[in-house]
């Protein structure tokens, strides 16, 4: 159970942050799990070893590529187009600034791990986002930056579940709608469904799953996108000068950072790979095409709906072929919510309840406490971008903006030039406000959401 908690958050951020099960590991893991016989890793098939031999893996930089791919371009890009809406013409330059700062962030992020030792070589001293931030706030309280650094992955993570839960209840409605179920009759169904998720105990339950949920991902784009040029000759290009909103282009702020977040496992994923020197190259390559790819689902699927562009894409759909494809989501949906329901239990287990694996009271009622909450706040909440929205302010902007620069800067201040610094001080503030701005703007949609719906 220390794996969850010592450094390997981020071995399960690999795994959970987009339905794909590649961790991969080498020699430091072996130390790190010394303590456990045969520690279960998951290889890039989907299928599971014991430690003794995983530990030895390594990954390619293609392999490594395809982990970030799938991390980003995850089920909520399908919010994306209603963002563009929300936005105008500011979203799609955000969908390229955001590409571009998060590569960035990403690698700086990775380049905390390493000091320069006597020769002036590079020399990897550190192995977690945790021991980054426990090293940049040592002398303030030590462990502290850690423990914020799993709380904010805890919220993540819970947020991540209760988006799953959301736009599960939400497919139901859709694809269902012959039976006339409300959206908390969905909600219910759907929990219930999820209860199963609280015996779980060995992540090879949930690995299998993976690699399906990523080819259902594919395929349902690849669907859209077929539809949308078949709708080409009636697009009308000037609905895309869409007067931007404040309110709505913060919440589409948050949107769009929220699908780029990936740096919560970079420093593994970096230090599983075969090449490690070609990290920077490969987090530019990977985040150029999901740029490409994210701004042309985007835009296809606005000039086909317009101004009737829904918030979760697929609604848009004709009937016949919308109850097939959301059919198929609510099954990648619901395959989906045992990865990070099972990695947010596990860090609440270990490194705050720091319960036993032999109290299995205490852990069905964790886990059984975490189910319900996911439920609450669905039922509290069901509006899927407002809601994704928030959690990329209140996460994805702190994870993926604030924290890599400010631990950049600390970390690397003697070795930076000026314009570097300004770059980094200008990222950090730019994170501190789209996160504030992020938050009081989603609040106040879901507010009057609420007062709208009575």
């Amino acid at each position: 159970m220390k794996l969850f908690h010592a450094g390997a958050e981020e071995n399960q951020g690999l795994v959970l942050r987009d339905e794909l099960g590649h961790v991969y590991g080498d020699g430091r893991w072996d130390s790190q799990v010394s303590s456990l016989e045969s520690p279960t890793v998951l290889r890039s098939d989907g299928s599971c070893e014991d430690g003794a031999s995983s530990t030895q893996s390594k990954i390619t930089t293609c392999e490594a590529g395809w982990n970030i791919t799938n991390a980003i371009q995850g089920i909520f890009v399908l919010g994306l187009p209603y963002a563009l809406l929300q936005s105008g013409y500011m979203g799609l330059l955000l969908l390229v600034f955001a590409a571009v700062i998060c590569s960035y962030t990403g690698k700086i992020l990775v380049s905390c791990l390493y000091e320069e030792d006597e020769s002036g070589r590079s020399v990897r001293v550190r192995d977690t986002y945790e021991d980054i931030a426990n090293t940049c706030c040592r002398h303030i309280c030590p462990f502290i930056g850690g423990k914020l650094v799993n709380a904010a992955q805890v919220v993540e993570l819970v947020m991540t579940c209760i988006l799953y839960l959301v736009i599960s209840s939400n497919l139901m409605c859709h694809s269902l709608f012959f039976f006339s179920l409300t959206p908390a009759t969905c909600s219910t169904i759907t929990f219930l469904t999820l209860v199963p998720c609280m015996v779980i105990r060995d992540l090879r339950v949930v690995s299998h799953l993976s690699l399906f949920c990523s080819l259902a991902q594919f395929l349902i784009t690849f669907i859209v996108i077929v539809y949308c040029l078949c709708q080409s000759p009636q697009w009308n290009w000037g609905l895309s000068a869409v007067a931007v909103d404040f309110d709505g282009f913060q919440v589409a702020v948050g949107v769009i950072i929220f699908s780029y977040t990936s740096q919560i496992y970079l420093p593994t994923l970096e230090e599983s790979m075969m090449d490690r020197q070609d990290f920077c190259s490969m987090m530019d390559w990977t985040h150029a095409l999901a740029c490409i790819l994210k701004t042309a689902f985007s835009v296809m699927a606005f000039l086909t709906w317009g101004e009737e562009t829904k918030e979760v894409i697929t609604d848009n759909l004709p009937t016949a072929l919308r109850m097939v494809v959301n059919l198929c989501l609510l099954a990648k949906a619901l395959l989906s919510y045992p990865l990070p329901f099972y990695a947010a239990a596990e860090i609440l287990q270990t490194g705050v309840g720091k319960l036993e694996s032999s109290a299995e009271w205490r852990t069905l009622l964790v886990r059984g406490s975490l189910l319900i909450l996911t439920l609450i706040m669905a039922l509290c909440v069901p509006r899927f971008s407002l809601l994704m929205g928030l959690t990329g302010s209140v996460t994805g902007a702190v994870m993926t903006l604030v924290l890599p620069a400010l631990f950049h800067l600390q970390l690397k201040w003697t070795q930076l030039d000026i314009s570097r610094k300004l770059l980094d001080l200008f990222i950090l503030f730019l994170g501190c406000f789209c996160s504030i701005s992020g938050v009081i703007c989603s609040i106040k949609g879901i507010i009057k959401a609420f007062e709208k719906d009575r």
